[in-house]
């Protein structure tokens, strides 16, 4: 069996640099997929799985900036590096503050990026995707067979209950930023959401009332907290 190739989401909205660097990352033997603003390749990314995440500061619609705090919210681990014509301190700072494992300022060689590519997978073992099946206390949430199960008993989730609880997860003992889960699983954020994933959340609840150790706490002004 052939191995998987390390795949990178390649945000870049200079359409020349764009392809230039997907061809030669695909060249190096990486699975690259470019996208031409930040809130496509937010879509993308939440559908798909990356190993890292290479994203130009500067993009029309989302800015990089943003773009890699919505994937910090969904994917904690995931090596990011920043692409930008600045060379600024403040955007450094912010860079890393965002949670960037590197940055590189415009112009830049191929053979740097590469290496600087290849450094952090070394330093992360290229383990970035966010698991398959979660431990919720005494419950076994698997997101592949959207089931959750306690003991014999097996829950058949919905698509939107099994989205919502995965984010939860990703997120646990942390707030889930409301705004962030609308607009990730619904798309937009406006009163009719809203009320729907409140119902969700009121589901989730409902499924996972046997373990009293675990609990879904709102956050006033904020969103949820998956306690455990």
């Amino acid at each position: 069996m052939a191995e998987k190739k390390t795949s990178i989401l390649l945000a870049e909205d200079d359409e020349n640099l764009g392809m230039l660097l997907k061809e030669y990352l695909n060249a190096k033997g990486f699975e690259t997929s470019l996208f031409a603003n930040g809130d496509s390749a937010y879509h993308d990314f939440i559908k798909n799985k990356y190993d890292l995440c290479i994203l130009d500061v500067m993009m029309p619609v989302k800015d990089g900036f943003t773009l890699a705090k919505e994937i910090r919210q969904a994917n904690q681990e995931i090596p990011i590096i920043f692409l930008t014509a600045k060379s600024m301190k403040d955007d450094v700072i912010k860079g890393f503050t965002l949670g960037a494992d590197d940055y590189i300022t415009k112009p830049f060689s191929m053979e740097e990026l590469l290496f600087r590519i290849e450094a952090i997978l070394r330093r992360t073992g290229g383990k970035t995707e966010v698991p398959d099946t979660f431990n919720i206390g005494k419950y076994v949430f698997d997101t592949n067979k959207q089931t959750l199960q306690l003991n014999e008993e097996v829950t058949r989730l919905t698509t939107k209950e099994t989205e919502l609880l995965k984010l939860l997860c990703s997120n646990n003992n942390k707030i889930l930023d409301r705004n962030f889960a609308l607009k990730t699983i619904w798309n937009e954020d406006n009163y009719f959401n809203a009320r729907s994933m409140d119902v969700y959340i009121t589901k989730l609840r409902k499924y996972l009332k046997n373990d009293p150790s675990v609990e879904i706490i709102n956050v006033h002004g904020k969103g949820f907290k998956l306690v455990m």
